[in-house]
């Protein structure tokens, strides 16, 4: 290749003719669904997405046989809101360098038409700064606040000469008014060794701001703990929890024996709050992560009153296919004003994709499908019952 003005004009046309056909695509969806929910053909964020002035250097004095500067690796685990009539996804974007950051995608629809806004998001360190941050959950608050909570990870202190993959995850806290200005708060407090998939619950209960933790011994492994738990704090300037609760355990020989974790915040229902999750079991071929729902009281959100077996959403396809294969996981939906839910999901920790779906879907399917009977006679039993009653529609 030859460093001239000519070849370096001919890629960069080249480059952001082909980032505006991919921003501008049409995202049609799948022509089967199971009922349930709506996938569709495209991915609504990539690595792709990502701006090319984030990418690369644009001048051809300093960069003149046009190399990307900065590679991007992964576009995935977005939080959503709706804000001012505009979809916006906080999702986490990775380098080539390993490192996430935070990247705001805005569209004026739900479905396709996402951009990143110009910069990423600059978040403030404490006093003890984070190695990586990713994950962001977020919650419109009560209080007047949009809140982000995210994992922060830093290195084990006390990890043996030579470890160096050893590290702790907690709760890092970002709140805002407006999506452009975030103040950083102090990092969740709690009596668990780590935590990860901690989540804001939209409205006070007794007064006091509750979440959805997950407690666990190791950065991976949960040990003895696991398991979505429920506690409360005063103050979320000083966020402290004293006591945690797990509400729904993980359970052997299920969709989430391994781990599961609280999604995105609850959606309220004339029925209870709606929740998403995910759950991990073991394969042959190593941990398969899944989605799956459940409901809650509405008056005591940490009690469940249904839930249904098995997953909600797996892998399919091209989904199967990524960094870390055999995954979805979703920290994000959005409840529109017609009570229609995007649901934004990551597959296999590489992009982000979307359902639809509605509440009265959600709901029918929570009241309607089984719970799990933990052995295989009474999976047989709930399909003879289903046989049964078709027999006679």
């Amino acid at each position: 290749m030859q460093a001239t003005k000519e070849n370096f004009s001919y890629r960069k046309d080249s480059l952001l003719k082909a980032h505006q056909e991919l921003i501008t695509r049409i995202n049609k969806p799948l022509a089967f669904s199971n009922g349930q929910f709506q996938r569709y053909h495209h991915p609504v964020l990539t690595a792709n997405h990502v701006p090319i002035e984030w990418r690369y250097d644009l001048n051809f004095q300093t960069n003149p046989f046009f190399m990307e500067r900065i590679g991007i690796n992964a576009v995935f685990n977005a939080g959503a809101i709706k804000w001012e009539g505009s979809y916006y996804l906080v999702a986490r974007v990775e380098a080539n360098d390993r490192k996430s950051f935070f990247g705001l995608a805005k569209s004026s629809s739900p479905i396709d038409g996402f951009q990143f806004l110009s910069e990423p998001l600059i978040i403030d360190e404490t006093d003890d700064p984070d190695v990586n941050v990713y994950d962001m959950r977020l919650t419109q608050h009560e209080d007047g606040w949009i809140y982000g909570i995210f994992c922060t990870e830093r290195k084990d202190p006390n990890a043996a000469a030579g470890d160096t993959s050893s590290a702790i995850a907690q709760a890092g806290i970002v709140r805002t008014k407006d999506l452009t200005s975030w103040e950083r708060l102090p990092d969740l407090s709690t009596p668990s060794d780590q935590q990860r998939n901690v989540v804001l619950h939209p409205e006070f209960v007794a007064g006091k701001y509750a979440l959805y933790t997950r407690p666990q011994d190791g950065f991976i492994e949960t040990g003895k703990g696991g398991g979505i738990g429920w506690a409360l704090c005063e103050d979320m300037t000083q966020p402290i929890i004293h006591h945690e609760e797990v509400m729904e355990p993980k359970v052997y020989h299920t969709i989430k024996e391994v781990k599961n974790g609280q999604g995105p915040a609850p959606i309220k229902t004339k029925d209870g709050w709606l929740h998403l999750a995910h759950g991990v079991r073991n394969t042959a071929a190593g941990l398969r992560y899944v989605l799956y729902l459940f409901l809650t009281d509405l008056k005591e959100p940490w009690k469940v009153t249904k839930r249904p077996g098995g997953y909600f959403i797996a892998p399919e396809g091209e989904e199967r296919v990524g960094d870390v294969s055999n995954v979805v996981f979703s920290n994000g939906w959005i409840h529109d004003e017609d009570d229609t839910i995007y649901l934004y999901y990551a597959s296999s920790d590489t992009r982000m994709h979307v359902a639809k779906t509605t509440v009265a879907q959600l709901l029918d399917y929570v009241h309607h499908t089984p719970e799990d009977g933990l052995t295989s006679r009474s999976t047989v039993l709930s399909i003879q019952e289903l046989i049964k009653n078709n027999r006679g529609a």
